[in-house]
């Protein structure tokens, strides 16, 4: 049996990203104390070291020429050029000979230098420190330190060496910078996997994960790929129960058929009775039955060709003139409010279809009133239908739109059909990629809104 080894490459990205945040930390925390040592400790500019070695030779020519008292009668003060140049002068046991005593700035001086072992300067806040510079007079050992009023701009990290809030900002920053692109990275591909999931449970069965996503190589493009292949095994399956349901249907109507017309030539012979008026009965259920099938089918299969861009009141006028009719036999006030200049691209058929039924069930269960609103609102049409009717308990309002589904309640099976109707408005609106829910309003009634993109 052969084994084969997958590497998880999401593991290795997340590893990849939290060791370079933990390494960039650790980098500034060693790095910046190395970094700030090594420019202690350069060596000293020759330029530097040219003017130490000019005050030490002066110094020792004085020696010469007036033993006794040279040290006394040095100011220790040099002009140069533009800035005043001080010297310090340290004999070998570590004392500074032309001051009283020496300031904490020139002794941290001399713990550097010693460390360095070296020559060497170092810009302090308003100060440049050279030194120190080793001569003999009189067989004695003398070190030579100058200082000169200067500001240098130090390098960068010496700024962060020395501000250790700022270095902890600036490793916060970074790494949360890396952690947000590593986050984006692996989130905007989850979240598209998220909205299609959304997409398809809704009922749009063409809804797949792009392919830019698809085509990663690592386990989100895996489950990208997976979800486009399951998205394509429910549309198929999908797609053949509707088309069994529509081929049944019709199937059905060839025997059906057969029985209405053997039905009528037995009545035609005279054959009347209770039992042939029920066998006509049943058959016309059968008929409509079927026909509620087809309906069903045919809105759920229906293709985009048959979308056209017209006005909403012109698509559902004779919708809503059968409406005011059936109102008006059944004694109920219907109010219809639809603006004029409403339009949007439709299939005139499945969506007159769609609000016919929710009409004639409002009709139906109202007491006394129904009224059909319709508005924009942003991108997005809004149909309205409600009645003062009983209602429908809570928990079936979402279930009231699944075929053959029948709620047990106020609104009960006395009216008969089977459950098509409301299937048939869930259908085509899903088809025009909108939505349609239900709810109770008070103190009585149902409101149902169906919401249609209009771009």
């Amino acid at each position: 049996m052969k084994l084969s080894f997958t590497p998880n490459k999401i593991f290795i990205k997340l590893l990849l990203g939290f060791w370079l945040c933990s390494s960039m930390i650790i980098a500034i925390v060693v790095l910046l104390p190395m970094l700030q040592q090594n420019h202690d400790r350069a060596p000293l500019p020759a330029k530097l070291e040219k003017l130490l070695a000019g005050a030490a030779g002066w110094l020792q020519q004085e020696a010469i020429r007036q033993p006794g008292d040279f040290l006394h009668r040095w100011s220790g003060r040099r002009q140069g050029e533009s800035r005043p140049i001080r010297f310090y002068l340290m004999n070998e046991d570590g004392q500074f000979i032309n001051g009283k005593r020496s300031s904490r700035m020139m002794r941290h001086f001399v713990l550097m230098a010693e460390d360095a072992g070296h020559p060497i300067s170092h810009q302090f806040k308003k100060d440049l420190v050279f030194g120190p510079y080793q001569f003999e007079i009189q067989g004695k050992q003398y070190s030579l330190i100058g200082k000169v009023p200067a500001h240098h701009p130090r390098p960068w990290f010496l700024f962060l060496a020395n501000n250790k809030m700022a270095t902890l900002i600036l490793a916060i920053a970074l790494s949360g910078i890396i952690c947000a692109l590593l986050a984006w990275h692996l989130g905007k591909p989850l979240r598209q996997l998220k909205s299609s999931a959304e997409s398809l449970a809704q009922g749009d069965l063409d809804c797949r994960v792009d392919k830019r996503t698809a085509r990663r190589q690592d386990e989100v493009g895996q489950l990208a790929q997976a979800f486009n292949a399951m998205a394509d095994a429910i549309q198929t399956t999908m797609n053949s129960q509707q088309r069994l349901i529509s081929d049944v249907s019709h199937e059905l109507r060839t025997p059906l058929t057969r029985l209405q017309l053997s039905l009528a030539l037995a009545r035609k012979k005279g054959l009347e009775g209770t039992e042939v008026d029920r066998i006509g009965y049943e058959a016309e259920q059968l008929e409509l039955l079927i026909s509620e099938l087809l309906e069903l089918s045919r809105v759920k299969t229906s293709q985009s060709d048959n979308m056209k861009y017209l006005e909403l009141s012109e698509t559902l006028s004779q919708v809503l003139d059968d409406a005011e009719f059936e109102a008006e036999q059944q004694l109920k006030l219907l109010y219809i409010d639809i603006p004029e200049n409403l339009s949007l691209k439709h299939d005139p058929r499945s969506l007159s279809r769609a609000v016919e039924n929710l009409l004639r069930n409002a009709i139906r269960y109202a007491t006394s009133r129904v009224s059909l609103t319709a508005m924009q609102s942003g991108n997005q049409l809004e149909i309205v239908i409600e009645d003062d009717g009983p209602g429908i308990k809570a928990e079936e309002l979402e279930a009231i739109f699944r075929p053959f589904y029948r709620p047990d309640s106020a609104r009960e099976r006395e009216s008969g059909g089977w459950g098509l109707g409301l299937a048939i408005t869930h259908a085509a609106i899903q088809a025009h990629k909108g939505r349609v829910t239900a709810e109770n309003v008070s103190p009585h009634g149902l409101r149902v809104r169906l919401q249609l993109p209009m771009i």
